[in-house]
């Protein structure tokens, strides 16, 4: 079968769908496999809950008309999204860097959906199969698309933008993310930056933060930025007034309050606002989308247990991140400070130095106690308590009697530290 006949059958359905739980009436469903599962045992399962055709790559499984019989069904789910997307033919924003992409992505969403019909990257589906579902998401109605691009490999930005093809683009930054699978921090920059190569090769618009020297240094020469920072030749001006906890900016004669902690957070404040300057959006409804939206999913929320305020970052975390969540807690105008990290995953050989160099930073703060969570914080030598596990943790430290006290919990999302919450 053709991919232009099954966008035809796709274009007839309800939505794509990859799990049986999911499934709804007239639903496309594609029989993905992986190490775990193979899709194809349930193509009869969601054909038999209303489905309308099950797409599937072993013939073995074609037990009804509904079945439509392909190669490899991943394949064919990534065509039929980069044939949806040119058949669409809206604006594609892609965005991808080191950290802070869904948090800005959120923000774009919330922004752009003051004017436009924006479709998003849900949650952090950011991969080879997150990125064709959120393209497939797309409608005659979408006006602008908003697509997360993450990575842990060389090529698989590259890969991305081909299925997506966008027209702007942003990246947040370079940090020591996937250090394991892109080889060190110049593959993270040469992974991250097949954004920049996709759209300078296709002469597209890509959105600048001047304030970081190593995005000018890549660019430099590039015409086709839409740059801002605090330097005042920038199509968009934007300065920090405040951060105690939350990120308080001005741009031109408007303040902009958040709900966002940290330093950290100013340069996605920063992004949103551009990208909606760019497109046109007044100012005051840019101010009113920044100031509303609330971040979760355990990513800087500022949480209140008794008269405790817990700062739960952990929704993942690399050295970049440890380190800058580190310099903006250690700024806040609080009396007793408690940190809480646990390890950073996909660090590869640099595990050892970086956990050493986050262990020993820590102990060069006037920090009133630092616990460390996780077998490679268990490695090391440092002044304080470390703990094999969360469990381990859990056993031998009360916070019961805790009072007035500013704790920060940070650590990869294989370490599930918001479980620590249940502690207080």
């Amino acid at each position: 079968m053709t991919i232009e006949i099954l966008h035809q059958i796709f274009l007839r359905s309800n939505s794509v769908c990859t799990d049986t739980r999911k499934v709804q009436k007239n639903d496309l469903f594609f029989a993905l496999k992986g190490e775990n599962f193979n899709g194809n045992l349930f193509a009869q399962e969601a054909i038999a809950k209303g489905a309308s055709h099950a797409i599937i790559d072993d013939e073995n499984y074609k037990t009804t008309e509904g079945c439509i019989l392909v190669d490899d069904v991943l394949s064919a789910l990534q065509q039929l999204a980069a044939f949806h997307r040119r058949y669409l033919n809206i604006k594609i924003l892609a965005l991808t860097g080191s950290n802070g992409k869904t948090t800005t992505k959120e923000l774009l969403h919330t922004v752009l959906s003051k004017k436009f019909k924006t479709i998003a990257t849900r949650g952090n589906l950011n991969n080879h199969i997150g990125v064709p579902l959120t393209l497939l998401n797309m409608n005659n109605s979408t006006e602008i698309g908003i697509i997360e691009m993450g990575a842990n490999h060389l090529k698989e930005i590259e890969f991305l933008c081909n299925l997506a093809q966008p027209d702007y683009g942003y990246i947040t930054n370079f940090g020591k993310a996937h250090l394991e699978g892109f080889g060190g921090v110049q593959g993270v920059i040469k992974g991250k930056s097949e954004l920049y190569h996709h759209l300078i090769t296709n002469n597209k618009l890509i959105f600048l933060n001047t304030n970081d020297n190593k995005q000018v240094e890549i660019l430099k020469g590039y015409k086709s930025t839409f740059s801002f920072g605090s330097h005042p030749k920038n199509d968009v001006i934007i300065h920090l007034v405040d951060v105690n906890p939350f990120v308080v900016s001005k741009f031109k004669s408007t303040i902009i309050n958040s709900q966002l902690i940290g330093s950290y957070n100013f340069s996605n404040i920063s992004a949103a606002l551009t990208i909606g300057n760019y497109f046109k959006i007044d100012i005051h409804s840019i101010k009113d989308a920044i100031e509303q939206f609330e971040p979760n999913s355990n990513r800087s929320q500022l949480i209140s247990k008794r008269s405790n305020s817990i700062i739960l970052d952990a929704y993942n975390a690399n050295p970049t991140s440890m380190k800058a969540a580190l310099d903006n807690f250690i700024k806040m105008k609080t009396t007793t400070k408690i940190v809480i990290l646990g390890d950073m995953f996909e660090l590869g050989e640099d595990a050892h130095k970086e956990h050493t160099f986050i262990a020993d930073y820590c102990n060069s703060l006037n920090l009133d106690k630092v616990y460390l969570i996780g077998e490679n914080f268990l490695k090391i030598n440092t002044d304080g308590p470390t703990f094999k596990s969360f469990e381990c943790f859990r056993h031998n430290v009360d916070f019961s009697s805790l009072e007035n006290t500013t704790i920060l919990i940070k650590g990869s999302r294989g370490m599930a530290l918001e479980r620590i919450l249940d502690m207080f």
